[in-house]
């Protein structure tokens, strides 16, 4: 990497801890412009362009993400108290961005959080902040693993991409109601396409989570099915796991052929894992590739 890269980097990623150490204070325009040394006429638009999202937009997901974590594991301030701090005027538009955003009022997470509609809110979070991130693996990056078959719970998806947040939401809506959290149930992405074929309709991922509880013929969302067992090539992948292309790639066009090895007739998956704690980050979301062997 070129030194001024590193240095354009190193300078945005300041941004980005200065933020987080500051949810509580006025970040200003001037402030954080100073502290990446961008001129401030410029700074939200190359803020913009490495993170994809707007600088307010990032400040404004962060205090969300702080006020959530507080709202689950403090009892201590109340809930006027978390408003104020994320920088609304009144707990009452607290608690209507809060409902907007989780499907619960702040009373009624605090008192029982729902992770999923959590996790799916700050997917713009862990994008911004994993564009920082080095994203180049190595063949000590992978290993070589034996996996034991798993039994699961499958909802295809199959077409254009830009409609997969539909099938996440009925995936996300099924499971919570059949009582599959994702602290207690694995979670699996099987790619049986590109992620951008040619032909958009050509799209085709089956989202899965682990049971052994029967699964009804008359189940008008899920069927049953198996991730089979067996040798895989296993590449962890931390923070940057909304887009697992990069990670895939290296398997099959770098790794595969050095290795000698040779892959079995059953797509490329994930699982993925998340951390619910308070403390916890975006790039704490961490995705394991496997890439079935003969």
């Amino acid at each position: 990497m070129k030194a001024a890269l590193r240095n354009y980097r190193a300078r945005m990623q300041r941004v980005l801890d200065y933020i987080d150490q500051h949810l509580d204070g006025d970040l200003d325009l001037d402030t954080m412009s100073a502290i990446a040394a961008f001129s401030k006429f410029h700074f939200h638009r190359q803020f913009t362009a490495t993170f994809e999202v707007s600088v307010h937009r990032y400040v404004q997901l962060a205090r969300m993400k702080q006020a959530s974590n507080r709202l689950a594991s403090n009892g201590a301030l109340s809930v006027t108290e978390i408003a104020m701090d994320a920088g609304y005027e009144s707990p009452d538009a607290f608690a209507r961005a809060f409902r907007q955003r989780f499907g619960q009022s702040p009373s009624s997470f605090r008192k029982s959080p729902d992770w999923a509609p959590w996790l799916a809110a700050f997917g713009p979070l862990e994008i911004a902040r994993s564009k920082l991130m080095n994203t180049t693996y190595t063949e000590n990056d992978v290993t070589i693993r034996e996996v034991a078959p798993t039994q699961v719970a499958v909802l295809e998806h199959r077409g254009d991409r830009a409609r997969l947040n539909e099938t996440i939401e009925s995936f996300i809506r099924w499971r919570k109601a059949a009582g599959l959290s994702p602290e207690t149930s694995p979670t699996f992405n099987i790619f049986r396409s590109e992620r951008t074929p040619a032909n958009p309709d050509d799209y085709s991922m089956d989202l899965c989570v682990g049971t052994d509880m029967p699964i009804s013929a008359d189940d008008e969302v899920m069927k049953a099915g198996t991730i089979p067992g067996g040798r895989c090539a296993v590449l962890r992948v931390n923070g940057a796991s909304h887009n697992l292309e990069p990670a895939a790639l290296y398997l099959y066009r770098d790794w595969l052929p050095a290795s000698g090895e040779e892959a079995r007739d059953f797509p490329i998956y994930c699982q993925r894992y998340i951390t619910f704690r308070p403390d916890a980050a975006a790039h704490d979301v961490v995705a394991e590739l496997f890439l079935p062997l003969k």
